[in-house]
């Protein structure tokens, strides 16, 4: 698909007879033309796009004051060495059904040529080509994204199955291959571009696709959707968003890679500051996506919960939380650890709770609170008073520790 990407790029740029880019509606490369690099093409904004695959926030707000959000035709627009833009550019507007899908970027210092300049009519009717693709693709992964909801919210028994069927037809081939599920928790969309157009992949749909990023501007991303929450909202910053799920092509069961690039890039999308993810673990085929779902959502979760895990955690990598996480959601705490649950003992509950991390050992508790050892013993002491429990006993530690712990979940 890339290929005739570059194929229609290459067309451009010869009707033109100046280097051109392909960008998606969030300046996002698709695709670059070939040029010769001894005719001073390479400009830092296009090295920039097309060595890291996106434009920075000054470039495409230099760009956007243009109106090229809502223009319908060719937009020249001049350089701006203070923005990196050293030469000036031609913006293509590449819609479909008056929707802005991307952009075709010429570099071209000319004056304005013939008015309509002949080869640029031309090269809009490419562009109309490009539209048609992209929003072809748009459709397709928003119908993908719509098949793995149903696969991860059907109830257990025949429904479910034919969800997984549906899913897997909607796939194809891919079906088969090795995939991980990441769980977003907390992403929020950023506003789209004045002037776009909005979308034409939800046609009225509820499940929220409208608002989603494309699956193109996600490394490996085979499907991406909404799921709707069950449960109470955990607690924190993070605002109580309908979970993003987003199943990924992986090379083999070994690399994770793919995924924690996805959940990255996810994450430098959303508005909203605190989101996180998780990972489940990878499995070929879509028989395990319920338990694999359960996984990325307990690792988001964790992630959530503790920072050290944040902002993107593995189920594999989550230690006592994989069993915690297991716990149904709006457990009450346990009677003995209530009270030091209390806002007025946040002080002492972090203190127990270091204090088991630490494994008992007063020295390493001292110096990680940065507290006098006597200070240490007389929250101790305290801690013992308000729980019940003793500090010396085992299973005391224990029940305090995961108490604790599942508080933060």
């Amino acid at each position: 698909m890339r290929g005739d990407y570059e194929e229609l790029v290459d067309e451009v740029s010869a009707l033109v007879g100046a280097p051109a880019t392909l960008e998606d509606r969030d300046f996002r490369l698709i695709a670059f033309g070939a040029h010769d690099s001894d005719d001073g093409a390479m400009d830092p904004v296009r090295t920039r796009s097309i060595l890291t695959r996106r434009s920075t926030a000054e470039v495409r707000s230099w760009f956007e004051r243009f109106g090229i959000a809502r223009a319908t035709g060719p937009v020249r627009i001049p350089a701006a060495p203070d923005a990196g833009v050293v030469r000036g550019r031609i913006c293509l507007p590449v819609r479909h059904r008056g929707i802005v899908h991307g952009y075709v970027w010429l570099l071209d210092d000319s004056a304005a040529g013939p008015d309509p300049d002949p080869r640029l009519v031309a090269a809009m009717e490419v562009c109309d080509r490009i539209g048609d693709r992209l929003a072809a693709e748009s459709r397709a992964g928003a119908d993908v994204g719509r098949e793995l909801r149903a696969a991860l919210t059907a109830s257990p028994g025949q429904r479910r199955e034919a969800a997984r069927d549906a899913l897997s037809a909607a796939l194809g081939p891919d079906a088969d291959e090795v995939h991980a599920l990441v769980c977003v928790l907390g992403w929020t969309a950023p506003p789209a571009p004045a002037g776009t157009g909005g979308s034409d992949t939800a046609d009225g749909a509820d499940d929220g696709s409208a608002e989603l990023p494309g699956i193109r501007s996600i490394p490996g991303a085979a499907a991406l959707c909404r799921v709707p929450a069950h449960g109470p909202p955990g607690p924190g910053p993070v605002p109580a968003a309908e979970p993003l799920a987003v199943l990924v092509r992986l090379r083999s069961a070994q690399h994770l890679s793919p995924a924690r690039t996805a959940a990255a890039r996810l994450l430098e999308t959303s508005t909203a500051p605190g989101a996180v993810a998780g990972i489940g673990d990878p499995a070929r085929g879509l028989d395990g996506l319920s338990e694999a779902w359960r996984q990325a959502t307990a690792a988001a979760r964790a992630a959530r919960a503790q920072p050290r895990l944040a902002p993107v955690a593995d189920w594999s990598g989550l230690g006592p939380y994989r069993m915690l996480s297991a716990l149904p959601g709006g457990t009450a705490p346990d009677p003995a650890v209530l009270p030091l649950l209390e806002p007025s003992h946040r002080e002492l509950a972090r203190t127990a709770e270091v204090y088991l991390d630490c494994a008992g050992q007063a020295g390493r508790t001292a110096a990680a609170l940065a507290i006098h050892r006597q200070t240490l013993y007389y929250r101790l002491s305290r801690i013992e008073q308000l729980t019940g429990l003793d500090l010396d006993e085992g299973e005391d530690r224990l029940l305090l520790h995961m108490a604790l712990k599942a508080a933060r979940l």
